[in-house]
């Protein structure tokens, strides 16, 4: 294994947990259920989808975010493509992601689809059907390199509390820089200091409803200037 990719563990026979962060990639409960809370409806998708909108993501671990919101984009019958711009530190093998995503049927054609591309080229240049980027590496190093505003930011790090690098204040503030103004960012944790960093990097911040078990989660807007 590639001192770049990630210790696995399984739990409940499909779920991956990160052995590094002591942390699962999806919940335990429902990770489709999650997803589709947290990271759509927390940044009002499908309702924003305007043509090329631009995704962005911390942490894409095993592709579920995509997947969702790719799905999502072709029920809504968007025009144009979806944009979408991940960025990982420890790319996770093909085929633990093809086992992992074995877990949500739904996401079927879509996934095979991924996992093809992925093993072909990790960046996923050649993955057909929406406009996909894989950037591997330490996001404080690379987000700070690219040259794009998104519509929307997924921040889908490890717990902070284990991996507190994905959300300390410089690189909050780097997701700030890229999103357009009026834009959005949504989360599932509300720990404080993550919901502070947020509001210094120019986002007005709100506290919501959690996904099952968890009681709250973070979504906010980009102060438009």
């Amino acid at each position: 294994m590639s001192e770049h990719q990630p210790d696995l563990t399984w739990r409940d026979g499909g779920i991956p947990v990160s052995t590094r962060f002591d942390d699962p990639y999806f919940s335990l409960d429902n990770g489709l259920a999650e997803t589709q809370h947290v990271f759509l409806a927390g940044n009002d998708l499908p309702a924003r989808f305007v043509p090329d909108f631009h995704i962005a993501e911390l942490g894409f671990g095993t592709g579920l975010n995509l997947l969702t919101a790719w799905m999502a984009w072709d029920e809504a019958a968007s025009e144009g493509q979806l944009r979408f711009t991940s960025f990982e530190a420890f790319p996770m093998a093909a085929a633990d992601m093809e086992l992992a995503l074995k877990a949500f049927p739904e996401l079927e054609r879509y996934a095979k689809r991924l996992v093809a591309a992925y093993a072909e080229d990790p960046s996923l240049a050649t993955l057909e059907g929406v406009n996909a980027q894989m950037v591997s590496g330490d996001a404080r190093q690379t987000l700070k390199m690219m040259d794009f505003e998104a519509d929307a930011w997924f921040l889908d790090g490890f717990s902070p509390a284990k991996n507190p690098e994905l959300w300390d204040g410089d690189l909050i503030k780097q997701v700030g820089i890229h999103t357009k103004p009026g834009g959005s960012a949504a989360t599932y944790t509300a720990a404080g200091f993550v919901r502070r960093n947020l509001a210094e990097a120019g986002f007005e911040v709100s506290r919501v409803s959690g996904f099952g078990r968890k009681r709250h989660m973070t979504r906010c807007w980009k102060v438009a200037t």
